[in-house]
């Protein structure tokens, strides 16, 4: 594990190698995604996405910032204000939201809702900013400005359970999607809590009936959770045994009363939603840190910026492998071409330390027999195939 871990390289350095992200003095903490960098970070929304849509998930997008009344009345001018960056306009106080749970409320109460629409899942990939001193910045670990795959679900009482015991199983599917391991931890009631000492034994019994009837092992953190409710905290395990705390699902009571959230029940009457807050990833930023060292910057293919790279021997080769870039591209994957007056071999070398995970070479024989030889990330040679079988093979690694 020791050899393991000298042979791999930090997130920033990959990062710099490979095109991923850089930092600047004029933004502190504040990252700067390059293009290939972005296509990693699309290609991680867009599988949030498409996995939150399926699970009955409805996207919302809240403003960066609100008045600091909104902050007081949630708690987190108190318990959070010294970590929050603030503004003055039209002669009123503002703050930059450094989480998105008050803007799911206020989505919420913008209309009369009825139980009939709960359990109601609000998805935000929200753009929060939080104060982080500058001796602790790191890379892609510990930023000011990240983008926090929030989800803020209303539910009535008798509904957590099965709200909870759902959330779970998403979460475990996300982890065993990128081959991590990982642990949970059940934080309870810290010192500065607010509401009442019966709420948050009822909270925290819910939370632990769930880790129980789902099987799932867990440890107790006591006094951790947050100051509004107790919470399930997710471990993912990398590929070098470190553990990295990403997802959390957060039982709250509280802010729905202060923010005087109702639903019409079935009786007629009005009741308040519970609020279940809850994150898989984190943090976008902090998550491709993670898997940029847990794959050692070597993505797996749907991940991965450029899929194909398709070296050229010489000119002579040019047009038949604008073809088959072109083919490639159809089908909608990311390809590069090398067609630059270099040898082949440093061509070669250059695309694995770019830890490319297929190149094309393409001489003239390959150009004659409308064939490509395939090379795989690792230096391994799979031989010379017509291009229809070499697209075959790239479509099976997806």
């Amino acid at each position: 594990m020791e050899q393991q871990a000298k042979e791999r390289k930090s997130h920033q350095k990959l990062g710099k190698e490979l095109d991923l992200f850089t930092t600047m003095e004029e933004a502190p903490g504040m990252p700067f995604f390059l293009p290939n960098g972005v296509i990693v970070r699309n290609e991680l929304e867009n599988y949030w996405k498409k996995e939150h849509y399926k699970a009955g998930y409805q996207e919302i997008k809240t403003p960066i910032m609100m008045k600091q009344e909104m902050w007081e009345k949630s708690g987190h001018w108190d318990h959070y204000g010294e970590n929050m960056y603030f503004t003055y306009i039209d002669e009123q106080n503002y703050a930059i939201k450094p989480m998105s749970c008050p803007g799911a409320v206020l989505t919420f109460k913008h209309k009369r809702k009825s139980y009939r629409e709960l359990p109601l899942r609000y998805a935000e990939l929200g753009l929060v900013h939080r104060h982080e001193l500058s001796g602790s910045l790191n890379g892609l670990l510990r930023v000011r400005s990240f983008t926090q795959d929030d989800a803020h679900i209303f539910v009535a009482e008798e509904g957590i359970h099965r709200e909870v015991a759902d959330i779970l199983t998403l979460i475990h599917q996300f982890y065993t999607h990128f081959g991590f391991q990982y642990k949970v931890e059940l934080s309870t009631r810290p010192e500065d809590f607010m509401g009442e000492i019966d709420m948050w034994e009822k909270a925290e019994e819910t939370l632990e009936s769930v880790l129980k009837e789902k099987g799932v092992s867990y440890s107790v953190n006591e006094g951790d959770g947050a100051f509004y409710g107790p919470k399930i905290d997710f471990h993912i395990l990398d590929s070098l045994g470190r553990s990295w705390q990403c997802g959390t699902v957060q039982l709250d009571f509280q802010m729905p009363e202060k923010f005087q959230c109702t639903y019409i029940g079935e009786d007629n009457k009005s009741y308040h939603p519970v609020m279940i807050h809850r994150a898989i990833y984190g943090s976008i930023e902090r998550f491709m840190a993670i898997l940029i060292e847990h794959y050692n910057g070597a993505f797996p293919f749907w991940l991965a910026p450029v899929q194909v790279k398709i070296l050229l021997i010489n000119d002579a080769q040019l047009q038949y492998g604008e073809k088959v870039k072109e083919k490639l591209e159809e089908l909608g994957y990311r390809v590069e071409i090398d067609d630059r007056t270099e040898k082949i071999g440093l061509k070669i070398r250059e695309g694995e330390m770019k830890k490319i995970p297929y190149m094309f070479v393409i001489g003239e024989k390959e150009k004659n027999d409308n064939a490509v030889a395939v090379r795989k990330r690792g230096n391994e040679n799979r031989g010379v195939m017509k291009i229809e079988e070499a697209i075959k093979l790239i479509q099976e690694e997806l």
